[in-house]
C-alpha cells in the first residue's frame, strides 16, 4: 500500500522579518506626510487635505477622553492576550465589542461631545442634513438618481449623492423611530461599526471548523494567572486548568481579539457612516463563512449573507469590491452556498429597483459627480500610494508587520505530486497534524501553535494498490489535489486578512478613491487587522502597545474631519 505523501512545514519566519514589513509601513507613513511639505504652496492646496495623507488639520490638542482612552490602551495591553484566550468563547467575543466600543468613544471624546461625536454627522455635507427634507420616502427612492448631480437646485449634499440610497434610508428610518440627530446617528455607527471585532473573529473561526481536523490541531495557550490580580483571575476562571482549544482557526480569532479591539481605526469608527458600512458586511461575510460550514440551516445563513451583502451595495457603490472576501471564504471552504448568498443580493436589488432606484443608474451619475467636485483636481500621482500611507495609520503597524507571515499563511508550502499516482493517492480530505510549538501565533503563554507549521498528511481510500477515479478526478487529480490541499493549508486569519488587502489595493488603482481612505476603506481595513493575530505572542503585547501609541498620537495632533 502506497504511503500518503506528507507535505513538510515551511521554514519559519522570524521576528526580523515583521520588523521589516513595520518599517517599511513607517517609512510609507512618512513619506506620505513629508511629500506635501515639499510641495508648493498651489500645488498643496490641490491635495485638499490639510494634514494630508489624513483628511483633517494638524491642531494638537487634548480632551476629556485623553485619560479614558489611555486607560483602555492599558488594559487592553496588560490584560487582553490572557483573557482572549482564557475566556468562554461568547464571553470573550463580548468583552472585546465592549472595549472597542469604550476604545472609539474615548478617542471621539478628546475632540469633545459635540465636535467629536454629535455634531460630526450633522454638518451641511452629511447625511443628516438632508433627513429633515425627506417627507415621503417612496419619492425619495424614485427620484434618487435626479438629484445626484451637482450644480442643481435641488443636489444632494456631498455624501448622500455619493452613496446610493440605502445610506439615507438608514438614517431616515432611524429618525422615524425617534431617534433622531447627531448623538443617535453617531451611536448607531458607533454600536455597527465595532461590532464587527466580532464579525471577523466568528468568521475566522468558522472557516476553520468547516475543514480542520479537531482532534489534530490541539494546543493549550498556557496563560498563567497566578500572577494576576484576584478580581482578574475570578474573571477568567483561572481556578481550573487552562482551556484546550480543538481548533486552529479558534486560536487564531482569539489571538486576534486584543488587536481588533485596540484598532487606530476606531478614530474613524464612532464619527463615520463608513463605519456603519464596515459592520453590515462584516457580518455578511461571517454569515457566508458559517453557511460554509454545511450544518443545519446553512442555506438560510447563505441567503441572510446575501441580503447583507445586497444591503452593502446600496450603502456604498465601492462595496461591490466585498464580493473579494466572498470569494476568498468560498474558495478556501466550498461553493455551494454562493446560490443562496447570491438570491439574497438579487432579492435586495430587485426591491430597491422595485422602488424605483437602479443601482447601475446612480453608479455611473455618482462617477460624473466625483469628477465635478475635488476629485478632479486631487493628483492621482500623489494619492495612489499615500492612500496606502494613510490607510497604514488607520490599520496601525502591527497588522503591516504581520503581513510575510499573512503571504506564507495563504500560500503555504506544498510541494506538488511526483506523479499522476501520487496525485490521485491524494484526493482525500486532508487531516491537520499538531504543529510544533512556536512564538508564531499570538497566544499568551509559552506553547504555542505556529503560523500553521503544521504536517498535512493527505490519505485515501486504496483498492489493490489504484485509484478509482472518473470524472474530472480522473482527467485533473493534480489540479484537484492542489485544491484540496490548499484548502486544507491555508491560515484562516491569513485569508480574511489577505481578501481585505486584496480589496483594498483593487480600490487603491481604481482611481475613485483619492483621499479619505482611512474613513473610506474600513469595511476592507478591518479584515486586514485581524492578520495581528498571526505575531509572536511573546511581543504581543509590544505590537500592542505599537497600536494605541498610533492611535493616540493621531487623535491627539490632528483634528480629522470625521
Amino acid at each position: 500500500m502506497r504511503n500518503a505523501p506528507v507535505l513538510t512545514p515551511p521554514r519559519r519566519l522570524t521576528g526580523r522579518a515583521d520588523v521589516y514589513c513595520a518599517t517599511a509601513g513607517a517609512v510609507l507613513v512618512a513619506a506620505a506626510f513629508l511629500y506635501p511639505r515639499i510641495l508648493s504652496e498651489p500645488a498643496r492646496g490641490r491635495l485638499y487635505a490639510g494634514a494630508a495623507p489624513i483628511f483633517g488639520n494638524w491642531l494638537p490638542h487634548i480632551g476629556w477622553g485623553t485619560a479614558p482612552a489611555i486607560g483602555v490602551a492599558a488594559l487592553v495591553i496588560s490584560y487582553g492576550p490572557t483573557l482572549a484566550h482564557r475566556l468562554p468563547w461568547r464571553r470573550a467575543l463580548a468583552l472585546t465589542w465592549l472595549t472597542a466600543i469604550a476604545w472609539a468613544f474615548a478617542l471621539a471624546m478628546v475632540d469633545g461631545w459635540q465636535r467629536g461625536f454629535a455634531g460630526r454627522l450633522t454638518t451641511r455635507d452629511e447625511y443628516l442634513h438632508e433627513v429633515g427634507g425627506v417627507h415621503d420616502i417612496a419619492a425619495m427612492l424614485r427620484g434618487f438618481s435626479a438629484r445626484i448631480l451637482d450644480f442643481q437646485p435641488n443636489s444632494w449634499t456631498t455624501h448622500v449623492s455619493g452613496h446610493p440610497p440605502g445610506a439615507l434610508l438608514s438614517f431616515v428610518l432611524l429618525d422615524r423611530i425617534g431617534l433622531g440627530g447627531g448623538a443617535w446617528a453617531a451611536t448607531l455607527c458607533l454600536l455597527v461599526g465595532t461590532s464587527a471585532v466580532v464579525a471577523i473573529p466568528v468568521a475566522i473561526r468558522a472557516l476553520g471548523s468547516a475543514n480542520l481536523d479537531h482532534g489534530a490541531g490541539v494546543a493549550r495557550h498556557g496563560a498563567a494567572t497566578g500572577d494576576q490580580p484576584k478580581w482578574f483571575r475570578r474573571f477568567a476562571g483561572s481556578s481550573g486548568a487552562a482551556p484546550e482549544f480543538t481548533d486552529i482557526a479558534e486560536q487564531r480569532a482569539r489571538a486576534a481579539l486584543p488587536f481588533l479591539a485596540l484598532a487606530p481605526a476606531a478614530i474613524w469608527i464612532a464619527v463615520s457612516a463608513d463605519a456603519l458600512f464596515a459592520g453590515v458586511t462584516a457580518w455578511a461575510v461571517a454569515l457566508l463563512a458559517i453557511a460554509t460550514r454545511g450544518q443545519r440551516h446553512w442555506v438560510a445563513t447563505g441567503l441572510a449573507a446575501g441580503l447583507l451583502f445586497g444591503f452593502g451595495i446600496f450603502l456604498s457603490y465601492g462595496l461591490v469590491l466585498m464580493a473579494v472576501p466572498a470569494a476568498f471564504v468560498l474558495a478556501a471552504r466550498t461553493f455551494r452556498p454562493a446560490i443562496p448568498a447570491l438570491i439574497g443580493v438579487l432579492l435586495v436589488v430587485a426591491a430597491f429597483k422595485a422602488a424605483g432606484f437602479w443601482w447601475l443608474d446612480g453608479y455611473h451619475l455618482v462617477v460624473q459627480r466625483y469628477y465635478q467636485g475635488i476629485a478632479s483636481e486631487r493628483p492621482y500621482s500623489y494619492w495612489v500610494w499615500a492612500n496606502l500611507g494613510g490607510t497604514v495609520c488607520a490599520l496601525g503597524l502591527a497588522p503591516v508587520a504581520a503581513l510575510a507571515r499573512v503571504a506564507r499563511g495563504i500560500a503555504p508550502n506544498m510541494p506538488g505530486p511526483a506523479s499522476a499516482a501520487d496525485s490521485a493517492a491524494q484526493l482525500a480530505p486532508a487531516a491537520v497534524a499538531p504543529a510544533h510549538p512556536d512564538a508564531g501565533s499570538a497566544f499568551d503563554g509559552e506553547a504555542a501553535v505556529s503560523d500553521r507549521e503544521s504536517v498535512v498528511a493527505l490519505s485515501a481510500p486504496h483498492d489493490g494498490g489504484r485509484m478509482n477515479l472518473s470524472g474530472p478526478a480522473a482527467r485533473y487529480p493534480a489540479l484537484l489535489n492542489a485544491v484540496r490541499s490548499w484548502r486544507g493549508a491555508v491560515d484562516p486569519a491569513a485569508l480574511v486578512a489577505a481578501a481585505g488587502l486584496t480589496a483594498l489595493l483593487l480600490a487603491d488603482l481604481s482611481g475613485l478613491s483619492k483621499a479619505e481612505t482611512e474613513r473610506i476603506w474600513l469595511p476592507f481595513t478591518v479584515w486586514v487587522i485581524a492578520g495581528a493575530g498571526l505575531l509572536p505572542a511573546r511581543w504581543g503585547r509590544v505590537w500592542l502597545g505599537v497600536q494605541a501609541v498610533g492611535a493616540l498620537v493621531l487623535v491627539h495632533f490632528i483634528l480629522t474631519n470625521w
